[in-house]
């Protein structure tokens, strides 16, 4: 549904919800600014258990920034399985260990999350050319739902990213533009091709649609294990749009009195490319962007920007660590 409005998360300051445009606070300036739906009506949909609705990302429909969510498509995104790791539980001594199975999405990756919502708010707004920059499993999300959509599609990706992944797209039907660089350069180049030529531009995290679509994570783990809130969530990144938009939706919930409690979060990123980890155990809340030398594609953003300082600020709230594995 509709947000109702719109309310800073730095200053606390309300404005009114303008679909697909830079949630950017226009009294502090800050970008990290959430939706906020009519949770009274939803948390009496949440209490009667959902009746009758699929499981998959429009089940949760009223907190989304989608008009008419239940005449979009992609019916087969969310919905994924969680399953208790007997193998890593023996190996860590955590006896209730679960891994959340993305590999289930249209393309087998959690950004089908993101694709979903955010091809369907283009839908909404009439638009019918777009452009992304991606590491590899964004554009093939967006690729997918773009045709599904009928949206013509331009995703930029650097020359890091491997072949198999970059012929993915183009089958797709995207024009897939190869930048010799880094993704940061990679997403410069894109911005201002897009600004060129007054195209939708996904914008990541600051982009509303993405953003919100990655609390249905949150949502699902939280019914999935018995309306209860696990005590830690882990997850690999390389921007950090996946946990900020999770931890929206854990918010969401202990607001309306369904969980009782915020799990802590683990980041976890590749040693080569890990300006979260370096400025995290140096006590800052702000990342030095540094050059990727990580052979792992998709996690290889060297400047995380803001996104960092929000992650590090949900860290000092509710507990917490950065850490880094070597391919």
């Amino acid at each position: 549904m509709i947000p109702e409005y719109m309310q800073c998360h730095q200053c606390g300051h309300k404005q009114a919800f303008v679909p697909l445009a830079p949630t950017i606070c226009e009294a502090c300036g800050s970008a990290w600014v959430d939706a906020r739906y009519d949770y009274a009506s939803f948390k009496q949909e949440l209490l009667r258990g959902l009746p009758d609705r699929p499981f998959n990302i429009w089940r949760y429909h009223e907190v989304l920034p989608i008009s008419a969510p239940l005449d979009a498509t992609f019916e087969g995104t969310g919905g994924t399985p969680i399953g208790r790791s007997r193998r890593y539980a023996a190996l860590t001594g955590h006896e209730n260990l679960y891994i959340k199975d993305e590999r289930y999405g249209p393309t087998s990756s959690f950004k089908d999350r993101q694709a979903a919502v955010a091809v369907a708010a283009m839908v909404e707004a009439g638009i019918n050319e777009a452009v992304i920059a991606s590491t590899g499993n964004a554009a093939v999300a967006y690729a997918s739902a773009c045709a599904q959509a009928g949206i013509k599609l331009w995703v930029f990706m650097t020359s890091m990213v491997p072949s198999a992944k970059l012929r993915e797209v183009a089958l797709f039907g995207a024009e897939v533009v190869k930048v010799t660089g880094t993704y940061d350069q990679t997403k410069q180049i894109a911005a201002e091709f897009a600004a060129r030529r007054n195209l939708q531009l996904d914008r990541g995290a600051s982009h509303l649609p993405s953003r919100e679509s990655m609390k249905t994570i949150a949502y699902e783990i939280v019914e999935q294990l018995g309306w209860k809130a696990p005590d830690w969530y882990i997850q690999s990144v390389s921007g950090g749009l996946g946990p900020l938009g999770v931890y929206h939706g854990f918010e969401e919930l202990l607001e309306m009195g369904i969980i009782d409690h915020i799990p802590k979060m683990a980041i976890i990123q590749a040693a080569g490319c890990a300006p979260m980890v370096d400025a995290f155990k140096a006590g800052k809340s702000v990342a030095d962007p540094v050059v990727p030398e990580t052979r792992i594609a998709i996690l290889s953003t060297g400047d995380p920007g803001k996104t960092y300082t929000y992650l590090w600020e949900l860290i000092q709230k509710y507990g917490g660590v950065i850490e880094s594995v070597r391919d």
